[in-house]
């Protein structure tokens, strides 16, 4: 199979497609952890209601692309409520009551998802325009995909520039390496920590929209997606924007690839990933190392 040009050529690009959805995805975990300091178990039940979310509208609306965008308001509001009203007030606590809050937001959403859309499974449509398959010489590929390959791109560097070019990326970072002197300046740190937040929260739901039309939508959707997410994040760098999206797509190449060649050792090998490169560089590619 290695030998045959266009396997390699199509199997690469399902690589790309799937690791830049996982970027966008993981790039919220990423923000949330590298400002807030806070491991979100349930960035997950995030990305599943984002996909669930996208479902009902296009059902609704018949538009994929407003699906997307629900899916990322409803996501923001949802996440500026549980910050505003519960999780800012186990900041100044010990970390494993945030995870022991966070996990118990898995499994209320997780109830939540079967209670309004029931256990049945769901699908939803390629959006028009980009349900064809395009001619790229050697092969044909679905557009949608396609897609997804040059959208990840794009969101990270709209998010790195946000970061590094603006004046609510500088207060962020500054946020993340002394909030006590940042709010001496004056700044409003508890908004910047519910910004942050609801950001991170909406990536995951956008991820959810934009994956929902290549995965089967059912309850418990999240228990893979949130180890995937973990696994970029940690290969990649705590806090790494580009960590992050490096990560995702070393993940998406050896996730594709270990399916079609080695399916019986596909869920071993991202482990094996990541347990190579934490005994090889701890802190991750684009980590720094503590201490």
């Amino acid at each position: 199979m290695l030998s045959n040009p266009t396997f390699l050529f199509l199997q690469t690009f399902n690589a790309i497609a799937l690791g830049m959805n996982l970027f966008i995805i993981a790039a919220g975990l990423t923000l949330i952890f590298g400002v807030l300091r806070v491991i979100n178990f349930a960035h997950g039940a995030f990305f599943m209601l984002g996909a669930y979310v996208c479902y009902s509208i296009v059902e609704q609306a018949g538009n994929f692309w407003l699906g997307v965008l629900g899916a990322g308001l409803a996501l923001a509001l949802l996440a500026w409520i549980i910050e505003r009203g519960l999780l800012r007030r186990l900041y100044a606590r010990d970390p494993l009551a945030q995870l022991l809050f966070t996990f118990g937001l898995v499994l209320v959403l997780g109830d939540a998802v079967k209670f309004i859309w029931g256990t049945e499974q769901y699908s939803v449509a390629y959006p028009a325009g980009l349900s064809r398959a395009v001619d790229l010489g050697i092969a044909h590929y679905p557009a949608y995909l396609l897609f997804l390959c040059g959208l990840g791109p794009v969101v990270a560097l709209v998010l790195w520039l946000g970061l590094e070019r603006t004046r609510w990326g500088r207060i962020m970072r500054a946020a993340r390496q002394n909030r006590e002197m940042l709010a001496l300046l004056g700044v409003n740190v508890p908004l910047v920590y519910s910004g942050v937040f609801v950001v991170g929260a909406a990536l995951a739901g956008i991820g959810g929209a934009l994956a929902a039309p290549r995965l089967a939508l059912t309850p418990g959707m999240d228990a893979n997606i949130v180890i995937e997410c973990f696994i970029v994040v940690i290969i990649g760098g705590l806090g790494s924007l580009w960590g992050s999206f490096l990560g995702a797509l070393i993940l998406g190449l050896v996730t594709v690839f270990g399916a079609v060649l080695v399916p019986e050792w596909e869920m071993v090998l991202t482990y094996a990933l990541m347990l190579a490169v934490l005994l090889w560089r701890p802190w991750g590619f684009f980590g720094r190392e503590q201490g």
